[in-house]
């Protein structure tokens, strides 16, 4: 044996050496938190999300950081809009869910009053919550509120920098989830707030309305401030200059009486996640699973491990 290959050996034994203590210390101390953690023990929670690709993250990035705690949680994914998942959460079907603080006041709630500040929205929303029986958690700095977006080329022609100029643009087509149809937060809101008339409605799967646009079916889109599309420049999104659709910060809603049975760390938990969501954080996060195809999962796991709370 030459004492290049000898060399060769030893370097590979000392990598593999160096490897395996560092595998086996990242899986101990993770495996050891979780199975010693403070929710050891405790009933196993049902976390539910709605239908689009930034639940799906909320949903794991809470699941996960639970778990690394030693709490039971069982997800179910892909539930449905707000009107579906709140049915869900009345029936029992699920103990909790991520939700948007205006969402709940304007939709949930269904009042007849818009809220002037995120701290007021999410305390018209915690009100209402605590009377059927629920409560929320801390909501996240972000916001993550429907906005109108148009193509830049379509915006200049017609003037448009608000949503108020659509009014000279006369009739357009309005790409938008089916469920807006019937929501003030939707169509409803820009016939009775904005007075806009000319609105042909095209339903549409979320996500597919920037592929609509691109291709000229549809001239306005409903679209997500938090969507990871907007961060490439080809959209252009009108300024919500009346105010329809108020303050969305992220918040989970929460069976009161888990927040009791679980303890303090249970929310404790769950506020820390909350706090680290800003708008670039999910921005990103949402980039990476809409527009680079990977995981939400992961995605979720990166962040979390990447902020110590996995």
């Amino acid at each position: 044996m030459t004492k290049r290959t000898l060399y060769s050996l030893a370097l590979l034994l000392i990598a593999g050496l160096v490897l395996a203590a560092c595998g086996s210390s990242k899986k101990t101390n993770s495996s050891s938190t979780a199975a010693s953690g403070p929710g050891k023990g405790k009933p196993a929670v049902t976390l539910g999300t709605k239908n689009f690709p930034e639940e799906f993250i909320l949903g794991q990035l809470y699941k996960q950081a639970l778990e690394a705690k030693g709490f039971t949680v069982n997800l179910k994914n892909n539930i449905g809009s707000t009107e579906v998942i709140d049915t869900a959460l009345t029936s029992g079907k699920i103990d909790m869910y991520p939700e948007y603080t205006g969402t709940i006041v304007q939709e949930v709630e269904k009042s007849n009053t818009l809220p002037t500040s995120a701290a007021a929205t999410y305390a018209q929303a915690k009100a209402f919550e605590e009377k059927r029986g629920f409560t929320l958690l801390a909501q996240t700095p972000f916001y993550d509120r429907d906005a109108l977006a148009t193509k830049p080329a379509y915006a200049q022609q017609h003037g448009l920098s608000a949503i108020s100029d659509l009014k000279k643009a006369g009739a357009f087509s309005f790409g938008a989830p089916p469920e807006s149809k019937t929501r003030y937060q939707g169509l409803v809101g820009l016939q009775k707030l904005y007075g806009l008339t000319g609105i042909t409605f095209v339903p549409l799967t979320i996500g597919l309305q920037y592929q609509a646009l691109d291709s000229g079916k549809i001239q306005v889109a409903d679209v997500f401030t938090t969507d990871g599309q907007l961060l490439s420049g080809k959209y252009k999104v009108l300024d919500d200059d009346k105010g329809l659709y108020g303050f969305q910060n992220a918040v989970p809603v929460v069976k009161k009486s888990l927040v009791s049975s679980e303890g303090p760390a249970f929310t404790q938990t769950m506020n820390s996640v909350s706090a680290l969501l800003t708008l670039p954080a999910i921005q990103k996060m949402n980039a990476a699973v809409v527009l680079d195809k990977q995981d939400p999962a992961a995605v979720a796991g990166q962040f979390l491990q990447a902020n110590h709370l996995k």
